[in-house]
């Protein structure tokens, strides 16, 4: 049988074969490099392909349809200049990396992977 969304995306989380998806927040929310996973997940061939998507956006669409919620990361600012400028170019390459979390989904409790249903 075919493996559903959140079960793929388990076996890719638990697998060391790919940088662009890990867990976070000590196992409760999912973060994905998302220049990194275009290329590395959605860029296979056809016969090594994980999703039956070649698109980031139809992934997003996947983790909403299945209760996943983007979770922001808020980064305090330093008031002086030069630090904030710092702090905006580690800001930015931070904002490539998506942060999604849901109550079903948590590395510590895999018996919950059963409730994680489609919307």
């Amino acid at each position: 049988l075919p493996l559903c969304f959140p079960q793929k995306l388990w076996k890719m989380l638990e697998s060391d074969q790919f940088q662009s998806i890990w867990w976070s927040e000590g196992g409760k929310c999912v973060a994905i490099n998302k220049d990194l996973f275009e290329v590395e997940v959605l860029g296979r061939g056809v016969c090594q392909q994980v999703f039956n998507t070649r698109h980031i956006k139809s992934v997003i669409r996947q983790l909403n349809l299945y209760g996943f919620t983007k979770v922001q990361r808020d980064i305090q600012r330093s008031a002086s200049l030069p630090e904030f400028l710092s702090e905006e170019a580690a800001a930015s390459a931070h904002s490539q990396i998506l942060y999604y979390y849901n109550p079903s989904f948590n590395r510590a409790h895999p018996w919950l992977l059963g409730t994680c249903k489609r919307r």
